[in-house]
């Protein structure tokens, strides 16, 4: 028995959770996520820019982009769009290339979109990674990402 929560404890270590509250209505939210034209414009830490950004938004469709850093460095994301619910749910496999093209480690991303006091509360989990050291450097990626995720929606 303890072996079965020890190995539940390590998991839920090896997850992420992200609540967020943006002011701005779920279907633009939701908009912001899905259409390519919008993603790159936001998506990133701060200070990197997305040259390449395609995505096939529909169950089994594939997204791939490139996420440049201020010093050149290119970092590509890919994966496959398993459920899509709009404007509710988006369901995807996420997993960065290594420098020689490579798929990493390949992960689950569920980001929910619901309804709160006319602005749109965004939940977003992502596990199983590999370490929680890995984790924990998602924690502050995908924190600097939704900051500009709410810079991009007070400006459009």
């Amino acid at each position: 028995m303890a072996a079965r929560s020890n190995a539940a404890a390590e998991s839920t270590e090896r997850e992420l959770v992200i609540t967020r509250v943006f002011d701005a209505p779920r279907h633009r939210v939701f908009k912001a996520w899905t259409k390519p034209e919008h993603f790159r414009r936001w998506w990133g830490p701060k200070g990197f820019t997305n040259p390449v950004c395609e995505m096939d938004v529909r169950p089994g469709g594939a997204y791939r982009f490139c996420t440049r850093s201020p010093e050149g460095r290119d970092y590509w994301v890919h994966g496959v769009y398993r459920e899509i619910v709009e404007p509710e749910r988006l369901v995807f496999t996420y997993a960065i290339q290594d420098v020689a093209g490579k798929p990493g480690h390949q992960m689950l991303v569920t980001v929910s979109f619901s309804d709160h006091d006319g602005k749109t509360r965004l939940t977003m989990h992502q596990a199983l990674f590999e370490t929680v050291a890995d984790r924990d450097d998602h924690v502050r990626g995908w924190n600097e990402v939704l900051d500009h995720l709410v810079e991009y929606l007070a400006a459009a």
